[in-house]
């Protein structure tokens, strides 16, 4: 990573953060007789950032507290820097594991802005990428690749979703250990203006990190994201609806709560991701019913209600996936 990179934030930045969050900067001079956490707290925003979470993602309490705990530690730093009491800097770099659809892509948007507000990133900004973004497919490939998401994630989060692909042993001609060992040099060299989370299932993070050491060393904060219940998942579904101006009738929500407990005991089950695709099916059953009966009038209600018929013609109520050829078997991962 070129120096320029590094360079690239003015000289007094880390400085004038914890200020704008309610914290004099280390070394502005001075005797500190007590020190606000809840003005800096409330100062940099946290607390509102906290509350989206809250009303963005349904359940998700051990996450959501890790935040909260994790947005403390960066408080309470910035509070002892200002009163003198050095000590080396929190390692941010973080590791999200649990099944598609959980929440992970939301919580490193939020947890970059927390980052940004207290002065830990520049920017606040998230980039997020995949193996084929970091790595390539011949020798003098991968370097210039990786480098090129880094810079543009300086300042901010990147976040890597399925990170073991980029570890792949059994190929000895894949370049993905070129893009791993890149990423711990600017994770290590870059600490200050870049958090790395690496996200995917668990069982896999596993295994690459046990095949990384060197990596599973720089990432101090392991968070992970438990599957919905069935509750919270129809909870869901209310939410991403309001949030379209739609709703369900009565019958169509007795329907599609037996709809999510079909749904889940089938291969490819992603949480979110499966029940808003759901939804969308059902908005495309509901338009063409409603088309197919243009001859009577409309009210706005009728427009807005997905009825149960909408979510009956699932493919799911047989025991199938819904966008799947029906020759191809399915194999669950």
């Amino acid at each position: 990573m070129p120096s320029s990179d590094r360079s690239a934030a003015p000289a007094g930045a880390r400085q004038k953060a914890p200020e704008a969050a309610g914290l004099p900067s280390p070394g502005s001079g001075g005797s500190v007789e007590a020190i606000d956490l809840r003005g800096a707290f409330d100062a940099a925003g946290i607390q509102a950032v906290l509350d989206s979470l809250e009303r963005e993602l349904v359940g998700l309490r051990p996450v959501k507290a890790r935040i909260r705990e994790i947005a403390a530690l960066l408080v309470v730093n910035r509070a002892r820097q200002q009163v003198g009491l050095e000590s080396a800097p929190p390692s941010l770099h973080m590791s999200f594991t649990g099944r598609p659809g959980t929440g992970k892509t939301t919580v490193a948007e939020r947890m970059s802005k927390i980052l940004h507000s207290l002065g830990y990133v520049r920017k606040g900004h998230v980039v997020a990428a995949t193996r084929d973004d970091l790595v390539g497919q011949y020798i003098g490939h991968t370097a210039p690749k990786t480098r090129e998401i880094l810079k543009k994630a300086m300042g901010g989060v990147l976040f890597i979703d399925e990170a073991y692909y980029l570890y792949r042993p059994e190929n000895e001609r894949d370049y993905g250990a070129e893009a791993i060992e890149i990423l711990l040099q600017v994770m290590e060299n870059h600490r200050d203006d870049l958090v790395v989370i690496f996200a995917g299932y668990k069982e896999r993070m596993d295994v690459f990190y046990q095949s990384n050491p060197g990596l599973s060393s720089r990432v101090a904060n392991h968070i992970d994201f438990p599957d919905y219940s069935a509750e919270e998942l129809l909870l869901i579904a209310r939410l991403i609806l309001a949030a379209e101006n739609y709703r369900l009738s009565q019958e169509a929500e007795v329907v599609f709560a037996d709809y999510i407990q079909r749904r889940m005991r089938l291969p490819f089950f992603a949480n979110a991701r499966s029940i808003r695709n759901a939804i969308d099916r059902a908005r495309m059953r509901q338009a063409n019913r409603l088309f197919n009966s243009m001859q009577s009038r409309l009210s706005k209600l009728d427009l807005m209600t997905i009825e149960a018929e909408d979510i009956t013609a699932s493919r799911v109520f047989q025991g199938e996936l819904e966008g799947l050829d029906r020759s191809e078997p399915v194999i669950s991962s």
